[in-house]
């Protein structure tokens, strides 16, 4: 309910201050700028927004290393991400191909007019409802009843030289994910200091580093870990 307050509040007065000028100026600001962070604070849970401002929903020290990241490799990466987003133009307009997948019908038909790009493929895997004996769980409040399997599975048997991880069922994503990451490749875990995604945190042990900070969009810091793994660890 406050969440919800909150969001509506920072919208309705996002209104006057775009007539003025004033939040157009904010959002034009310096990427990681006190300027460019309040003025996405009226963007908070607006992916549209994010995308048109140019930037994911990550803590802005992880958005400086991955974009020094894709930058040294010339841009000639091939990313996948759990979660489509405003993550998915920013990835886009830096690397060569983005492959995103989105497990809710609704936000993925929203955000597609966006990312109708030619480097861009949007793929949809909803969760099954209703199964009986649920192989993979999202630790989300609503979705004890949904199986996450499909969405998982949705990266298929490519390798990606980056990979977000960003969505729903993010530990079983994280599993799934370290196979397919190409020799020298990123993983990007959002959010990490949630203590639900600890276990795969724990496990990819020293070569987790910590990006906490502020993000866009939030009026608290949060933390966007980078992963790098051994052959071995990648499996």
């Amino acid at each position: 309910m406050l969440k919800s307050a909150y969001v509506h509040f920072m919208r309705t007065v996002a209104v006057p201050l775009r007539a003025s000028g004033l939040l157009d100026c904010l959002q034009r600001a310096p990427t990681g700028s006190f300027r460019f962070w309040l003025g996405s604070q009226f963007a908070i849970y607006d992916a549209a927004q994010l995308a048109r401002m140019d930037v994911p929903w990550w803590t802005f020290s992880a958005i400086a290393q991955v974009e020094r990241w894709i930058a040294g490799r010339g841009g000639d990466v091939r990313a996948f991400e759990y979660g489509t987003g405003a993550s998915t133009a920013w990835l886009a307009r830096r690397c060569r191909q983005v492959v995103s997948a989105e497990h809710d019908a609704g936000f993925l038909r929203a955000m597609a007019p966006l990312l109708a790009l030619d480097n861009v493929e949007l793929r949809l895997a909803e969760p099954r409802r209703g199964v009986a004996s649920t192989q993979v769980r999202s630790g989300r409040r609503g979705y004890a009843d949904c199986d996450f399997s499909d969405y998982v599975d949705a990266i298929g048997a490519d390798r990606y030289d980056l990979i977000v991880i960003d969505g729903r069922a993010r530990v079983a994503c994280f599993e799934r994910a370290r196979r397919q990451l190409a020799r020298g490749g990123l993983i990007v875990f959002d959010n990490s200091e949630r203590s639900r995604y600890a276990s795969a945190l724990n496990w990819a042990g020293d070569t987790v580093a910590r990006c906490r900070g502020w993000a866009p969009a939030l009026p608290y810091p949060s933390e966007t870990s980078l992963i790098t793994l051994s052959e071995e660890a990648r499996g």
